[in-house]
Parts: structure tokens; C-alpha cells; sequence
């Protein structure tokens, strides 16, 4: 409670400071695109707003139905407009200047001719990937393949990042990713990143900023850094509905998304919903175990047929608010629901114990994993009259319900027709938040940035746990009356956390960030029968730095380091006993602390004509990880997870981005590095270490046909992972896709390919160690062929009085916008 009302007193004392401050607006530039010939407005033609110095691009923008265009937000300086449309002449305008005493430019008509008439002006093309101080910025938007799936298919293209064929996202190789959503977190990547992934359609996104190096505004979780999922939001007046469809052999999906502006108040309306089906695989399993306290060597041999059935849903509700030119308010609320059924039909087993067969089973095993979440949000922003001048104040409420459920039905060995026995386990949870945050910033001078804030986050975590059995296909279940079997779990954190950052420009190409962060965690956790669980409260100092310089050319060199903690996710904390293969069984451990870790990178990007190279290079060194530890009791291999490891990497990765030429574009980049994990247990049975070099890489391109026609393509592979006591194999995945665009781009119609030349992936993995030895394998059907379908209905016009700045909530604390028109970079 003393932590809630310092925190209060802070927002008091903050907001009393600058209420009466006036606010303006910051620079703005709009004109009218149109056919020099025909003097028809031009629609879809591309704006770039072009640094004078370096030629880079800073912002850009498209032109609506009517040829206009406006680009807001602009500070003070001396900038090139240049305008690009397919089919005439680029265009450049010189020497636009933005300043306090001319903030609005009107460039009036810009008229485009066609190439036999006009000498060609060549300016910058929207890059796909772009850098910050301290962020890698996949623009998805500008990525023609990134239609007809969902998160998971956008950020395996962003470099850095891997995604498993679980949908387990990685960074550099380490799975401790804080994700966000337009900045904020929600209850259920809090519950699985992987779940949240599939719910957010690809079309949606306009951005993936990949934080490699978080500032002390960021939460101090997530060991690896942030990943920053930017979805599109509209900012012009009137009415637009987009129609999303896709139709494949192995899912389908569509989305409906509209949007109405009208002066200073807009609203958002946004639906999707995904199916999966036909997705076979196979399921083999051989495991070796020791058990120490009866002397006896166990084997067991599994194999079954698998089949997942999936649907997912996602719906938004947006709206905004400009009170007056200094005052703005936003909300949103989203819900989302999912379930994935998995089946192992005829899961056959043979026990052997010291190479003599002891017996067999066979049993038809479903796995339900349901979950319903919503969140709420309310945002105010003060923008005080000097640029970059601001305070926010936000709510966030964000719940997640989950159902993690399995049946075994145990089959009759004489006839496999009968059930001879059932087993059930129900497992219901839920991840409450509630979170308020202030963030305060002021510019010092032109050069220097001045950020505080402080926030409180307080989370409920629940989770209640069951064991049925039952007799036959007819007989009534019956619970377990066992305290480990049966129980309720409660789990209660709150987090209060202050920062303050500092960032400066000197030396004229020489930017500064450095910030430093205190968290403060208390947990209070119990279980409803018999037992108490004692977890320390503790605080931690996290410090960040990043220094950039950027060379005469354009080229850059950055330089950071961050300290980073990583709390555990319910999925380590669950003591549910999770035994749907009753030879393989997991329990989480309510009593772990978190892990810490440091981070070192050191990077250089290049730009040479059309095209970008990235070649960085990094550290990271984890200790206390949080890591599985198993043991052999009898012919079941345990599973519970403790804070004994460590866990160093040291990689490089190189990215790069060329345009061949206006129609032509090609991408890629390779992530490599070296592992080195230990666990530090004195028991020589259980003590473990291993290493070794982990390589993934990713390739993508398109090329523009004529009259509409568009083609691209897009390959990932990721190679062996390094695992405590083993690894897992590799995997590939690639796509083609054919689209045509009709009606003056208003709607388009495509076709997919995707792993056509290899219709099954094999995904094994080895565990070695005294006590077990453990070679299981998955077999998944992955080739796909799909149409998609977009279509645009509504006209849009540019919004003098929409305002920019508005601020978003950042939970980014559980295991599991681009801004370059200031000579600060403020995120």
C-alpha cells in the first residue's frame, strides 16, 4: 500500500507542474498528387519525407482517392518531399522547411508525368528494414507476402527473431521475449506468447520492432529484449472497410476491418477469425531410464497418430478523442478466443525393464487448450507547447481465462474396440492485470531528452487442478482425493517500478541514450489445501546505455549494454500435474525466483545506393536460468523445471536489403552463435552442460510483373538448437505467392505455395544424460496452397486535426513506432 500512494503522489505532484501549459501542433506538409496530362488525381502514390543531409528517408505516406496527402508530425529542420508512383517519373521537391514561425506547408499540386516526357529524378524506396538507436524495425507493411496468415509468418521475416513450429518465439536464440501489441501487453502473452501470435492476422500488421537493447523506460523483463508488434491504425477522415479472406488446404481465415473519422473524434471496428484443419502428423517416442533407487534400467517405446483442429478469433474496438489542441484521449477493447484440440489415436506403448517386456497399453489421448481473454485500456495525453514536450497517463485492465484440458481413454488390450478405463484432467486459470503508468517527458535543449515515469502493475494469478477416473466407456467419474492432484493455486505479484532516461545529440552525429530503472516485486502465493509457499519479495536496479555515431555516408556504428531480469510465466509455475502421456509427465515449481541477465552488442549498418547491410555482433550472459531438471522414477521420466543454470551466448548476425532496381527487391540475413549452458549441480546423476553453434537464416524477395501482376517469395531455415542435455533438429519453411491487383488497387486476389517440395517436416529431439536417454519425434504435413482476397470499400481524405503522440501502456515483465523527424530519437 506504501508503494501504491508514493506512486499516486507522484502523478499528483507531476501533473500539477505543467496543467496550465499551453500546446500547438508540430509541422505538417500535405499536397495533391495528379496526372500531368490529365490532371486526374493520382491514388496509392507514394510520399517520402527525405532527410536533406542524408537522403534517408524519415517518414512517408501514401496518397488517398482524391490525391492527397499529409504527413504530421514534422519538427523543425530543411527536408525533400519526393513522390513515387508506378508507370511515371519520380519526382523531388527541395527545401521544404519546417519551422516555429511556419509549422503547415501546402506544396498545392505536384503533377507526375509519364517517363517519354520527363528526365527521371531517383528518390529513396520505403525501406523494408530500418535502425534506431536502440531497434532493428521490420516494416511489414511494405512485405507483399505477409497475406493470408498471422503473427507467426511476419516475425520469422524479421531479422533477429526465429519461430518454432509451436509458434515459440525467439530472439537471438533464447526464448525470454517480452511481446507487446501497439506497445501494450496483455494477459494472455503473459499466459503464451505463442497463442497471442495466432490470433493477430498478418494483414494488420504494419510494423515489428525488434528491441534489442530496451531503455529504462521498458520493463526490466524479458532477458533476450522486447519485440514491438505495430498494427495499422488510420488517421484520415471518412469511412473505410477492408475484406480479408484466405481459403487453403490446411486453414482458412477472414477479416473485416472498418474505420470512421469525422473531425477530432474516430472510431475503429476490426474482426478476425482463423480456422485450421487437416493438419495430420505422427507422434514417436523410444526413452531409456535408470532408476537409481531400485537398480533397474526401464525402456519405453511409443508411437501414435496425431491430428490438431484450431480456431481462433480477434476482435477490436477502438476509439480517439482530440479534446482540444493539447488534451487527447484514447481507449480500445479487444477480445480474443482460442482453441486447439489435439488427438493421439492409438498411442501404443511397450514397457520393458531390463530389456524384458513387462506390458503394453494403448489409449486414444485428447488435449483441449482453450482460452478467452479481453482488454481495456484508457489514454490521456497532454502535449505541451514545445516539441517532443509531453505527459501521459495510462489505464490498462487485461484478463486472461484459460482451459488446459486432456482425456485418456485406456483401450482394452484383447479388443481395442472397448475402453477399459478413463483418466481426466481439468486444469482452469486465468492471468488478471491491472496497470496504471504516468510517463513525463521534456527536452532540455535541442540535443537533450529528458524521460520519467513510474508505474504499478498488480497481477492475479489462478489456477485450479483436477484428476478424474473412471471405469469402462460408461462408468461416472471419480476425483483423485490426492492434495497434489487436486488443488487451487493462487499467486498474487505487484510490481512498482521507476526510471528516468536521458538522451543527447553531440558532436553533431553522436547520439547518447542512458537510463536507469528500479523494480520492486512482492508475491504473495498459497494453495487453497494444506500448503503455503514462501517467496521473498526483492528489487533489482536494471541500467541501459546505447551510443550511436553516424559517419559523412550515412553509415552507422552502435554501441549498448542492458541489464535484464526474467520472471517466470505461469507455464513454470503451474503445479498441475501435466500427464496426458503418462510415461513423459511435467509439474511446475511455484517457488522459482527470477533470472538475470547481461547484454552486450556492438553493430555496424552500411547503406550503398538502393540497398542496406547490418553486420552486429553480441553477448549475452544469463545466471540463475530457469531450467528443466528431470529425474527417473520408475519407467516415467519427471519433468519440473529450478533456478541452477547458466546460460551464455556469443553470436553475430548479418542482415541485408537490396533493390536490384524498381521492380525488384531482394532480402536475407543469417543469425549464428555459440551456446554454452550448464545447470552447476554437485550430483554428478543429474549434473549436465553443453554447447555448441545454433545457425538459422531467412530469405525473401519480389519482383513486379507488368499490368498488376506481382510475384514473391520468402524461405526460413533454422538449424539444430543446443539444449541442456541434448538438442533438437532443424527445420525449413518456404512460400511462393502470385498476386494480382484490380479495380486501381482497391482489391487484389492471390496464390499461395507453400512447402510444395516437401509435404512433411520432421522435427526429433535427443536427451542424454546418467539417468535417461530420450529420442522423440514430430511429424507435421505442411504443404499448403491458399487464395487470398482484399478488397477496400470507403474513401478516405487527409485529417488536418488528427494529433499524434498518444502514449501506450508497456507490460513487457513475464518469461515467455518509428520516429525520426526530431534530432532525438524518443522511444
Amino acid at each position: 500500500m506504501k508503494n501504491i500512494l508514493l506512486f499516486f503522489l507522484l502523478l499528483y505532484t507531476s501533473h500539477q507542474v505543467f496543467a496550465q501549459s499551453p500546446a500547438t501542433s508540430t509541422g505538417k506538409i500535405s499536397g495533391i498528387v495528379s496526372d500531368s496530362s490529365t490532371s486526374e488525381a493520382i491514388e496509392f502514390a507514394s510520399i517520402g519525407l527525405l532527410d536533406k543531409a542524408t537522403g534517408k528517408i524519415i517518414d512517408g505516406t501514401i496518397t488517398d482517392s482524391s490525391g492527397t496527402f499529409l504527413l504530421e508530425n514534422v519538427a523543425n529542420g530543411t527536408y525533400q518531399v519526393g513522390v513515387r508512383m508506378v508507370g511515371y517519373n519520380n519526382v523531388t521537391i527541395n527545401n521544404v522547411v519546417i519551422s516555429d514561425q511556419n509549422n503547415t506547408i501546402s506544396l498545392g499540386k505536384i503533377f507526375v508525368v509519364e517517363p517519354k516526357t520527363a528526365e527521371v529524378v531517383v528518390i529513396g524506396k520505403r525501406e523494408l528494414i530500418t535502425e534506431e538507436v536502440d531497434r532493428i524495425v521490420y516494416n511489414a507493411e511494405n512485405d507483399a507476402t505477409n497475406k493470408g496468415g498471422d503473427a507467426t509468418d511476419v516475425l520469422r521475416k524479421a531479422p533477429l527473431l526465429s519461430v518454432d513450429m509451436d509458434g515459440n518465439l525467439s530472439l537471438r536464440g533464447n526464448q525470454n521475449v517480452k511481446v507487446l501489441i501497439n506497445g501494450k501487453a496483455s494477459a494472455i502473452t503473459a499466459s503464451s506468447v505463442a497463442d497471442a501470435l495466432k490470433q493477430i492476422p498478418a494483414d494488420q500488421i504494419k510494423s515489428v520492432e525488434v528491441i534489442t537493447s530496451p531503455s529504462a523506460k521498458y520493463d526490466a523483463e524479458g532477458s533476450a529484449g522486447v519485440v514491438n508488434i505495430v498494427l495499422k491504425k488510420n488517421n484520415l477522415q471518412g469511412f473505410l472497410l477492408n475484406v480479408d479472406a484466405s481459403a487453403g488446404v490446411r486453414g482458412s481465415n477472414l477479416g473485416l476491418n472498418g474505420s470512421y473519422r469525422k473531425k477530432r473524434m474516430g472510431f475503429s471496428l476490426g474482426g478476425f477469425g482463423r480456422a485450421g484443419y487437416n493438419i495430420p502428423g505422427e507422434y514417436t517416442n523410444d526413452q531409456n531410464g535408470y532408476d537409481v533407487s531400485t537398480n533397474t534400467h526401464t525402456r519405453t517405446v511409443q508411437n501414435a497418430h496425431t491430428q490438431t483442429v484450431m480456431g481462433f478469433g480477434n476482435y477490436t474496438l477502438g476509439w480517439d478523442y482530440d479534446i482540444d489542441s493539447s488534451n487527447s484521449l484514447s481507449a480500445s477493447v479487444k477480445y480474443g478466443l482460442r482453441q486447439m484440440n489435439t488427438s493421439q489415436t492409438g498411442l501404443y506403448s511397450q514397457n520393458y525393464i531390463n530389456d524384458s517386456l513387462t506390458g503394453t497399453s494403448t489409449r486414444d489421448v485428447k488435449t483441449v487448450n482453450a482460452n478467452h481473454s479481453i482488454d481495456a485500456n484508457l489514454t490521456y495525453t497532454h502535449l505541451f507547447k514545445k516539441p517532443k514536450h509531453e505527459f501521459s497517463l495510462l489505464g490498462l485492465y487485461s484478463r486472461n481465462n484459460t482451459n488446459m484440458d486432456f482425456t485418456n481413454n485406456i483401450l482394452n488390450n484383447a479388443d481395442q474396440t472397448q475402453i477399459s478405463s478413463r483418466l481426466k484432467n481439468l486444469n482452469h486459470g486465468y492471468n488478471q492485470e491491472i496497470t496504471i503508468q504516468a510517463d513525463y517527458q521534456q527536452p532540455l535543449s535541442k540535443t537533450q531528452l529528458l524521460e520519467v515515469g513510474a508505474k504499478n502493475i498488480y497481477r492475479q494469478v489462478y489456477s485450479k487442478y483436477e484428476y478424474f477416473s473412471a471405469n469402462g466407456a460408461d462408468g461416472d467419474y471419480v476425483s483423485f482425493g490426492n492434495d497434489s492432484l487436486n488443488n487451487t493455486f493462487h499467486y498474487n505479484q505487484n510490481i512498482t517500478a521507476g526510471y528516468a532516461s536521458y538522451t543527447v545529440n553531440f558532436l553533431k552525429n553522436y547520439t547518447l541514450k542512458a537510463g536507469l530503472r528500479y523494480e520492486y516485486t512482492s508475491i504473495n502465493a498459497q494453495y487453497q489445501q494444506d500448503r503455503e509457499v514462501s517467496i521473498p519479495s526483492y528489487g533489482v536496479l536494471v541500467p541501459s546505455i546505447n551510443v550511436s555515431r553516424k559517419l559523412e555516408n550515412g553509415n552507422m556504428i552502435k554501441a549498448s549494454y542492458n541489464r535484464r531480469i526474467q520472471r517466470p510465466s505461469m507455464q513454470f509455475l503451474n503445479p498441475n500435474v501435466q500427464a496426458s502421456n503418462p510415461y513423459n509427465i511435467t509439474v511446475g515449481n511455484p517457488s522459482l525466483h527470477p533470472e538475470y541477465s547481461n547484454n552486450y552488442e556492438l553493430s555496424y549498418s552500411a547503406y550503398i545506393a538502393k540497398s542496406s547491410v547490418t553486420l552486429a555482433g553480441f553477448v549475452r550472459n544469463t545466471t540463475g536460468a530457469i531450467q528443466a531438471v528431470r529425474d527417473v522414477k520408475g519407467d516415467t521420466i519427471h519433468t519440473t523445471y529450478q533456478n541452477i543454470g547458466n546460460e551464455d551466448a556469443y553470436g553475430l548476425n548479418l542482415f541485408t536489403n537490396i533493390s536490384i532496381s524498381n521492380r525488384f527487391t531482394f532480402g536475407g540475413g543469417v543469425d549464428a552463435y555459440y551456446a554454452m549452458l550448464r545447470n552447476n549441480n554437485p550430483d554428478p546423476y543429474y549434473n549436465a552442460s553443453n554447447q555448441g553453434w545454433v545457425v538459422s537464416g531467412r530469405i525473401n524477395g519480389s519482383f513486379d510483373l507488368s499490368k498488376g501482376w506481382g510475384l514473391q517469395w520468402f524461405a526460413f531455415y533454422r538449424g539444430n538448437q543446443v539444449q541442456l542435455q541434448g538438442y533438437q533438429t532443424g527445420f525449413g519453411l518456404y512460400s511462393l505467392n502470385l498476386k494480382k491487383d484490380f479495380n486501381k488497387k482497391k482489391g487484389s486476389v492471390g496464390f499461395g505455395f507453400e512447402n510444395f517440395f516437401t509435404p512433411s517436416i520432421r522435427i526429433r529431439t535427443q536427451l542424454d544424460s546418467p539417468l535417461l536417454n530420450q529420442s522423440s519425434a514430430n511429424v507435421m504435413h505442411t504443404m499448403n496452397f491458399k487464395i487470398n482476397f482484399t478488397y477496400r470499400i470507403g474513401k478516405m481524405s487527409a485529417n488536418d486535426n488528427k494529433k499524434k503522440g498518444k502514449k501506450s501502456i508497456e507490460n513487457d515483465d513475464l518469461k515467455t513506432g518509428n520516429d525520426n523527424s526530431a534530432p532525438l530519437n524518443t522511444r
